[in-house]
């Protein structure tokens, strides 16, 4: 692992997000080392760590994630949330994947939106993935690592990711990155200020990001692998998806009890 550059203020349009930035040419997991720096130095609010190749990138529920070497934003952004009840946590993966939907809609003819939970889809495709690790002492948070993965140029994606896209696809010209990031920083850090200043606006905005918000489609149960039809109407302030039934009954599913079809 080399550290090929450190940029210390950096003159992006935020407060605090970009400020630092420590960049790797290669590493195993940006998150790993934004959490081992937490521990040891506790980096100022807003530090990003980045690479262009990550060899154990993580997605959810521990999927890999995939990206060809430097086409693509792989970083974590180091926050202090301490202000942020453990009951409440989930606003801030709404806030970042907001933050991330913005950023990627920049860019975009078409608005992005948001998958249950943090994944960003543009036209259909995955463009953007999240994973949040967070540090509680008590009933609040210290501190989270907030990973992003954003497929900027790639376009030569596994055939075993058929769902998988890029801003890059999409436009049909390729990004320079930087340009990118420095929007991606002023995105994430006027929504975690919006969360902070007001929550119940975050909440509601991701309501109307929502990839399949209030209209009809496939679901399955993963414990049973039965297949049903109905409609997301909303969340439980703790993350858990609320989908109605055909019937009109809701059920509320947290993140492995439930896939889209």
């Amino acid at each position: 692992m080399k550290l090929i550059k450190k940029i210390l203020s950096l003159k992006f349009n935020t407060l605090f997000v970009g400020n630092v930035v420590q960049h790797f040419a290669e590493t195993t997991s940006t998150n790993v080392l934004a959490v081992e720096a937490v521990a040891k130095t506790k980096p100022t609010e807003g530090t990003v760590i980045s690479a262009d190749v990550q060899l154990a990138g993580k997605g959810q529920i521990g999927r890999s994630w995939y990206s060809s070497p430097a086409q693509n934003l792989l970083q974590s952004l180091i926050l202090y949330p301490h202000w942020l009840a453990v009951r409440d946590q989930f606003a801030l993966s709404q806030a970042m994947a907001l933050g991330v939907a913005d950023a990627v809609s920049d860019f975009s003819t078409e608005a992005a939106r948001v998958k249950w939970p943090n994944d960003v889809y543009l036209a259909n495709r995955k463009v953007a993935g999240i994973l949040i690790q967070n540090g509680i002492s008590g009933a609040r948070l210290q501190w989270s690592v907030v990973g992003i993965g954003l497929n900027v140029n790639e376009v030569d994606f596994p055939a075993e990711l058929p769902l998988a896209g890029s801003l890059c696809q999409h436009l049909g010209v390729s990004l320079e990155r930087a340009a990118v990031q420095a929007v991606l920083f002023q995105r994430l850090e006027q929504r975690y200020l919006q969360l902070k200043a007001n929550p119940e606006g975050i909440r509601q905005a991701y309501l109307e990001k929502l990839y399949r918000y209030q209209s009809w489609h496939p679901y399955q149960r993963t414990a049973t692998g039965a297949i049903f039809q109905g409609q997301i109407i909303g969340l439980q302030t703790s993350g858990e998806l609320g989908i109605q039934m055909v019937d009109g009954t809701v059920e509320y599913f947290d993140l492995k009890e439930v896939a889209f079809l």
